[in-house]
């Protein structure tokens, strides 16, 4: 189901809980929500779609990456960037990793450990912020 967009910082700034098998449906409608927005959106969590869960969603291409309880584990080479976020107006500073290791489960909560680069890297460091209440 598609979502509407939360635009409340203030709920934007509280982290996430651990997701669990039970949420799902919330990744299924992150994904939703994801392709309708795909025209200016790259990558979502679960509380811009008003649930504190530790869920986000990447678009790898044509492929969209479901990650459950990511932990980013691992950061290489250091850049400051300029961000948008579908949840707020304009762009922002911030540093980024050319390169990371992410640790996560898929929809069946099955480990994953991972290496992703440029801007598949850039985008889920957007995103895992987001988990922890990090507004860019």
């Amino acid at each position: 189901m598609i979502r509407d967009i939360i635009h409340d910082e203030i709920f934007l700034a509280q982290k996430s809980e651990p997701a669990t098998v039970k949420d799902k449906k919330i990744a299924v409608d992150l994904v939703d929500t994801l392709r309708f927005n795909s025209d200016r959106c790259v990558g979502m969590a679960a509380n811009m779609i008003g649930e504190r869960k530790c869920i986000i969603v990447v678009a790898v291409g044509k492929t969209i990456l479901t990650m459950f309880n990511p932990k980013i584990i691992r950061k290489e080479q250091p850049f400051t960037t300029e961000e948008g976020c579908l949840s707020l107006t304009g762009e922002r500073s911030t540093t980024r990793y050319e390169r990371i290791q992410v640790v996560y489960q898929d929809e069946k909560l099955r480990q994953h450990k991972d290496n992703f680069t440029g801007w598949t890297a850039q985008i889920i460091q957007h995103e895992c912020d987001h988990l922890d209440g990090i507004i860019i």
